[in-house]
């Protein structure tokens, strides 16, 4: 029956649509409600789908009830994304949280190493495929955006195109043809040459993420350029979704962290008022999830505390002598710099030697490097000449400011007779020929760590060159790779090196290298646990937030042991004893936060962001001038505030106000499923297209339905397709999932099969499978349907939609392909369906699915019977 009104009601089908209810019907139209929500279609589009007095083709109910499943799970927790990394229960957690009601705003404050890009994509795919997103901005530091893009590319299949200034030109167009982006938020945020005219007169979009978002600053003194591009983006309505993502959001300023809560959710939240007066609304925009806390799918902790200990050393004679004289010099200088006041030549001076001292703290060959090039600096321009600066690099852009401060700014001079001195300094480091802390690397190396991989991390390029020099000369050039921000290495036993950080970080984590000696570079954005458990910190950086970012490359999702960290100081330098003092502190705040909390490790990130970086710089800087004997009342007047109880009051109030994830509580919702459980699914539509699968080794290979080469890009005959995360990179197109256009038309196809009921052999009960949805529209689902099973019998249990495939996995045997249909309902099937439901209805509030107004539409019923095809003739 086509073409004529049906009643309110009534079940029909549409080609593009697939199977839906009438709502209401006009005079050449109606409006239907189907799966993704409700649609306004010709009459003469629809056809009708009667009740069926009795059973359809087992084989097409059950294909019809996998597919929705599978389209129930997916959209509320993306975990049959084509994601080539197995996918955790916190991830997947986070994921729903965002993704439930869209357009969300969302503030991800995981530790690090706990999966951010892959939580991105998670989140990104569901909404991709449900066309709920279409255009995707993704911000980040200059040094993340090939992170992004690799991983989105080889995780997710995602393809993002890279911003570059050049090739967004007035005539360009470019943020019209580009609809998934990733750019540098330093170089985007600089608006010259119309780029935010263009970007504010473009298209809105559908997501934003920003990573690292705490660069997003506005603190009392003004906005950072990067927090007023996304207010003005905001303020023109360019942005419907938004995710922000950052392991430290609040930097110790109440009133900044509101504000960037503030361009999440301005409803909710008001710079000016006490953040204590907004807590309550926290859990509604800010997620923390931290180590202590994760875990796999069987409940059991995913990370081990890591091991830290320090060894001690003492220099050498001759390094005894280059130290006391580099002392003495910088003490000097820095007595002349306060005859200079406070104006910008004391402060320029000032800033100087602290850069040397920090370079004299990594090695002596750091700081003679510095400074044989600062005499020759200053000699060229005694005798009218100028020395060019090496080219800078921004992934190690606060070491290359110290080298250059150190080395090039001679237009400062640092006391009167400086050049005599500096002959001196550079005539002592000379008569170093041997580095006592490299000499106790090597032997940690042998004694503690023999046959270990070993990552080694330094501040300084010279000092990564002498370890790199120690290790090749004693292993072997084959067993060291190395990671700075220019990819270049000088001085390595007389040679430049080159390698790309992405050779580097891939021969190491294949276990072809040995070592890898890092500078800062490393510290963020690269995954180095594959093979390693094993850090060496070769010199100590003034801020102990970089420590912890380095044990971070390790102590990730997939380390498989406990992380052993090791430090080397000596106990005669004034750096030492700072580096002592700060230990007992951050003990004693960790106690502190455990005394009401049960996972203070990870928190210690939050208390370190909160605290000012220069008050570390200070500590060190200043420590010298300080006699011994009053270092330690002088160490705990300036730490004053440094993890006081008002930070350990907001860090409390932060993580006791923040949507996290508890496996307890949520465990019994979190799908226990991944893509080989698709595969059932896929081999029945394969047979009920009447397709023979050759399948070796879990690889599939088949000629590709008629019905599915409708959409442009399936091939004609696929080999070797496979459910398996472990798909090696350059064979990521055989990876079978949610996204393949393979499935997507499987999908499609089965959704459209008619009939609502099997009567299936061997059951002892019915399966009543129901699709739940929100009759009000505009209430924002990310999942419009949520598939939920009654499994009837005298204590009828309640399936969730991820039970329900495994349930109809378990069912899928050679007998029921056979199974015609055409068997009589039980004469009280009616009565049973509707018992069914109105239990159901009682259940809905357990589900917390977050539908307004919830209906419950009977997607199939799966019914025993003696009469079932096992018991027929041949059967």
């Amino acid at each position: 029956m086509t073409g004529v009104p049906f009643g309110d009601g009534v079940r029909v089908w549409h080609a593009e649509h697939g199977a839906g209810r009438v709502e209401l019907t006009r005079r050449m139209t109606a409006i239907v409600r189907f799966a993704h929500g409700l649609e306004e279609v010709l009459l003469s589009e629809l056809e009708e789908r009667a009740e069926a007095p009795v059973s359809a083709p087992a084989a097409d109910v059950l294909a019809r009830v996998q597919a929705e499943a599978i389209t129930s799970v997916n959209s509320a927790w993306g975990v049959f994304s084509r994601s080539r990394v197995a996918l955790l229960p916190h991830q997947l957690w986070v994921c729903r949280q965002v993704i439930t009601r869209w357009p969300s705003r969302w503030l991800v404050a995981d530790d690090v190493g706990l999966g951010k890009t892959i939580e991105a994509g998670l989140i990104l795919w569901p909404l991709l495929s449900r066309g709920l997103v279409r255009r995707v901005l993704i911000l980040c530091p200059a040094g993340l955006v090939d992170q992004w893009l690799h991983r989105m590319r080889t995780m997710f299949d995602i393809r993002l195109t890279r911003y570059s200034p050049q090739a967004d030109t007035p005539r360009s167009g470019f943020w019209e043809t580009h609809t998934a982006v990733v750019a540098s938020l330093q170089t985007l945020r600089d608006g010259r040459g119309g780029r935010h005219a263009r970007l504010l007169e473009a298209e809105p979009w559908d997501l934003v993420i920003v990573d690292e978002a705490h660069h997003l600053h506005a603190p009392d003194t003004g906005a950072t350029l990067g927090y007023r591009l996304i207010e003005r983006m905001e303020d023109a309505g360019r942005i419907r979704g938004m995710v922000f993502f950052s392991g430290t959001p609040h930097r110790g300023d109440d009133q900044a962290f509101l504000a960037l809560l503030r361009l999440l959710r301005p409803e909710l939240f008001t710079p000016g008022r006490p953040l204590a007066a907004q807590l309550g609304a926290l859990p509604e925009v800010m997620i923390r999830n931290n180590k202590q806390r994760v875990t796999d799918l069987r409940g059991e902790r995913l990370f081990q505390p890591p091991r830290v200990r320090s060894v001690t050393y003492a220099y050498s004679p001759a390094e005894a002598a280059f130290y006391a004289r580099m002392t003495e010099f910088i003490a000097t200088g820095k007595a002349y710099a306060s005859s200079l006041g406070n104006g910008a030549e004391g402060r320029a001076v000032m800033l100087v030697l602290i850069a040397m001292q920090k370079l004299a703290s990594s090695s002596v060959a750091a700081v003679h490097r510095a400074l044989g090039r600062r005499l020759a600096g200053l000699q060229a321009a005694a005798g009218g000449r100028t020395e060019d600066a090496e080219p800078g690099d921004d992934l190690d852009a606060a070491a290359r400011q110290d080298e250059l401060l150190a080395a090039q700014a001679v237009q400062w001079r640092l006391m009167a007779d400086e050049i005599a001195r500096l002959e001196e300094l550079v005539e002592a480091a000379r008569a170093v020929h041997e580095e006592t802390k490299v000499r106790r690397i090597l032997e940690a190396i042998e004694q503690d760590f023999a046959g270990r991989s070993v990552l080694l991390f330094t501040e300084y390029k010279a000092t990564q060159s002498l370890i790199l020099s120690a290790l090749s000369e004693r292993y072997g050039p084959q067993s060291v790779v190395f990671i700075n921000g220019d990819d270049r290495a000088q001085d390595v036993l007389g040679q430049t090196l080159t390698m790309a950080r992405e050779t580097a970080s891939e021969r190491f984590n294949a276990g072809e290298a040995r070592f890898l000696v890092s500078t800062e570079a490393g510290g963020e954005g690269i995954d180095l646990q594959r093979s390693c458990h094993t850090l060496i910190h070769v010199d100590l950086p003034w801020n102990p937030m970089r420590l912890h970012q380095r044990v971070g490359r390790l102590n990730r999702y997939g380390q498989r042991h406990a992380v052993d960290v090791l430090t080397l100081r000596n106990p005669d330098t004034v750096e030492s004893l700072i580096w002592e003092r700060l230990d007992g502190k951050i003990r004693r705040i960790a106690q502190a936060l455990g005394q009401a909390m049960d996972e203070p490790e990870d928190l210690l990130e939050l208390v370190l962001g909160m605290t000012d970086p220069t008050m570390f710089t200070s500590l060190f800087a200043e420590a010298s001038r300080v006699p011994r004997e009053r270092l330690g009342a002088w160490f705990d007047e300036r730490t004053r505030q440094f993890g006081g109880e008002d930070v350990l009051t907001a860090v409390r109030q932060l993580i006791g106000h923040s949507a996290r994830f508890d496996y307890a509580q949520v465990s019994a919702l979190i799908p226990k499923l991944d893509l080989p459980d698709l595969a059932p699914f896929f081999r029945l539509m394969l047979t009920l297209n009447h397709r023979q699968v050759r399948e070796e080794g879990g690889k599939l290979s088949f000629n590709t339905p008629k019905a599915w080469m409708t959409e442009f890009g399936v091939l004609p005959l696929y080999r070797d397709l496979v459910f398996d995360r472990d798909v090696p990179l350059d064979e990521a197109g055989r990876l079978l999932g949610m996204g393949h256009k393979l499935m997507e038309q499987a999908l499609a196809q089965a959704r459209g099969l008619p009939g609502r009921s099997a009567a299936v052999a061997g059951l002892e009960q019915p399966l009543h499978v129901f699709q739940v949805s929100d009759t009000l529209t505009g209430t924002g689902q990310a999942a419009p349907t949520t598939l939920v099973g009654m499994l009837g019998g005298e204590t009828p249990q309640l399936l969730l939609d991820w039970e329900v495939l495994t349930w109809s996995n378990a069912l899928l045997r050679p007998a029921l392909l056979r199974d015609e249909g055409g068997l009589d309902l039980p004469p009280d099937a009616e009565t049973q369906l509707g018992r069914a439901a109105a239990l159901l209805n009682t259940r809905l509030p357990d589900l917390h699915l977050g539908y307004r107004l919830p209906r419950l539409d009977h997607t199939a019923t799966f019914w025993p019977t003696s009469e079932g095809v096992a018991d027929r003739p041949g059967g």
